[in-house]
């Protein structure tokens, strides 16, 4: 078993919907661009969490729904751009194939969870460090956003993951390091405005905050986590270069 058998539970998942083909395409399109994200730690996090094979895959096509939802609402949420054409449509139907996959018998994720994760993650969407528009980008406000948008959402996404497992305690802290050192890894891959934007100094800053969290995350001493590192150091910089 690999990654590719939690991509094809959502596909199976999908379709069963029997969506008009237009509409399968879009929703198809969604669920391509967000490969591979967050599928190869999906999986190999809960094989070492010994989820029974039926139990990760439904739990990482849960998840991977909701992450390809939240990648389509990132720009309304992050910069208050209107979505346009099929895009709501597509968010609400993979929203709520998140809810009705991780509600799934086979998915065994406790009811207690699946209020604290979601909660959550609808907490993050209407925090301050997202809501307030963004007039300049500096080390704090990059550093509020991070935390409110990506540490918060991974936190959820492992605590649903891990549930009932003897990993569920590591859950808040390892999401909440994992999506700072990821977030930062990834603007400063793909030279994202809002951390070009800022001074050096405050790139400098930013890029050493996501050092710390990467170590901080290496420190939980998983090979899942020690795998992630490795597909997201390349992206973080030398101290003391921007």
């Amino acid at each position: 078993m690999s990654e590719g058998t939690v991509y094809q539970e959502a596909l199976r998942r999908l379709r069963l919907l029997s969506l008009p083909p237009p509409f399968a395409h879009q929703v198809l399109e969604a669920l391509e661009s967000g490969r591979p994200g967050p599928l190869p730690l999906l999986y190999e996090a809960g094989a070492e969490a010994g989820l029974a094979p039926p139990v990760l895959q439904t739990r990482g096509a849960g998840i991977y729904f909701g992450f390809c939802a939240a990648r389509l609402a990132a720009p309304a949420v992050r910069f208050g751009a209107p979505l346009f054409g099929e895009g709501p449509r597509v968010q609400y139907l993979l929203q709520n194939l998140a809810f009705s996959t991780l509600t799934h018998e086979h998915a065994r994720v406790p009811q207690h969870v699946l209020e604290e994760a979601t909660r959550l993650l609808a907490s993050a969407v209407v925090s301050p460090a997202l809501s307030t528009p963004v007039e300049a980008w500096t080390a704090p406000v990059f550093r509020r956003v991070a935390q409110g948008l990506a540490g918060v959402q991974w936190a959820a996404y492992l605590r649903l993951l891990w549930a009932g497992t003897a990993m569920e305690d590591a859950a808040e802290a390892a999401g909440q390091n994992l999506g700072i050192a990821a977030h930062v890894a990834e603007d400063i891959r793909a030279r994202a405005p809002r951390f070009y934007a800022m001074p050096e100094e405050d790139q400098r800053q930013v890029a050493a905050w996501g050092r710390e969290a990467a170590e901080d995350l290496r420190r939980h001493g998983l090979r899942c986590l020690d795998a992630a590192l490795r597909r997201l150091e390349p992206s973080l910089p030398e101290e003391g270069t921007p």
